[in-house]
Parts: C-alpha cells; structure tokens; sequence
C-alpha cells in the first residue's frame, strides 16, 4: 500500500517536472519588436527576473506602444541596460504555460538585442544618427549651398 503511493507521488512529481520542461523549452512563436528600452529592472522575491518595458513607436506624432518582456540572462539585461537610449531590436520567444511569476512576469522572453543604426520615419524618410554627425557627410548639404537664396 504503502509502496503504491510512493510510485505515485513520484509519478505526479515526474509528471510535473516534465510539464515544465516541455513548456519551457518549447516557444509558441517568435519574433522581434523594435523601439526604446524606457524601463528595465531586476524584482522579484525568490525568483529574480529582469523585467523590461519597451516603447514602440509606428509613426512619428502618433500614441506609442508599450511592449513587456521578461530577461533571465544577466549578459543580454547588460546589453540592454547598455542600449538604453538608442533604438533596439529585441528578439523574443513567447512561452505558453508556464504557470508562476517565477518564470517572470510576462510570456515574452528576450533572447537578443540588436542596436540598430537607422530610424525610419515613415514614406522612405531613414535618420542615420551617426552619420549625420560626421563632419564632410556628403549626403549633407554644404552650409553655403543650404543658406543661398534665389532673388
């Protein structure tokens, strides 16, 4: 009697332990959000995540998106921490069923973060903060030909 209710307990607890890894290991889908990390911090009570906000933004002038995502590895929240400021690309794994906060706060794992080097601005328009600061760019005008005025 005894020894049936050992196997069976330890049945559950197999059970549940493969439960966790299946949903852990295994992403419902995947993909990349792009903005400003304007939030990222590291909470939790036992289980510490890195937890982040991103501001995405579809059109100048217009009502920005807030993505949440959820960061474990220390080297990837240092990235982010890093890029903070600049416009990112975050790539990300959804987990479904992963049932407690200890897994994070949201289902949107981050994985990677690309810094990206150019703006879009909608209708073709690209800003290239770094180039538009080098000095000689020719994809700038010079100062005389952008003040001249025709009479």
């Amino acid at each position: 009697m005894l020894m049936r209710f050992v196997l069976a307990l330890l049945l559950i607890v197999a059970l549940t332990v493969a439960y966790f890894l299946a949903a852990w290991n295994w992403s419902y889908s995947s993909g990349e959000r792009a903005g400003w990390v304007q939030k990222l911090s590291h909470k939790g009570w036992l289980c510490k995540t890195w937890e982040g906000e991103l501001a995405m933004v579809s059109m100048p002038g217009t009502a920005q998106e807030k993505f949440l995502f959820t960061l474990h590895d220390a080297a990837v929240a240092a990235q982010v921490t890093q890029a903070m400021g600049k416009r990112v690309a975050l790539h990300y794994e959804e987990k479904v069923g992963l049932p407690t906060t200890c897994f994070g706060d949201t289902r949107h794992y981050v994985t990677k973060v690309t810094v990206s080097e150019e703006i879009p601005l909608g209708g073709g328009v690209v800003v290239r903060p770094n180039s538009a600061a080098a000095p000689g760019n020719p994809a700038l005008p010079p100062p005389a030909a952008a003040s001249r005025q025709v009479p």
